[in-house]
């Protein structure tokens, strides 16, 4: 068995063919990241500010909602009792 010598690796000998997806991904990662830096350092109208949290509010809201709607479907016994427990508790606050 013999080994032949090619000499030192360059970097254009090098194949990234494997690597394209994620290199792709990479790219499209640092896009959108530098997009989201140029408007936060960039000034912007307070209605645009404002549109955009709400935006974002409504997500984060609609995907806490789903999480809590498929909790009470897979378990309906245990979200039952944690809302009896937890209106006990407000009901003993109230009457204090």
């Amino acid at each position: 068995m013999t080994e032949t010598y090619t000499g030192p690796t360059q970097p254009e000998d090098i194949d990234d063919q494997a690597d394209l997806e994620s290199a792709r991904l990479e790219r499209e990662a640092d896009a959108i990241l530098m997009d989201g830096e140029a408007r936060a350092f960039g000034p912007r109208p307070i209605h645009e500010a404002v549109r955009e949290d709400a935006l974002a509010a409504r997500d984060w809201s609609r995907t806490r909602a789903d999480r809590l709607r498929r909790a009470v479907e897979d378990e309906p016994m245990r979200a039952t009792l944690y809302a009896l427990g937890l209106g006990v508790v407000i009901g003993m606050l109230i009457a204090r």
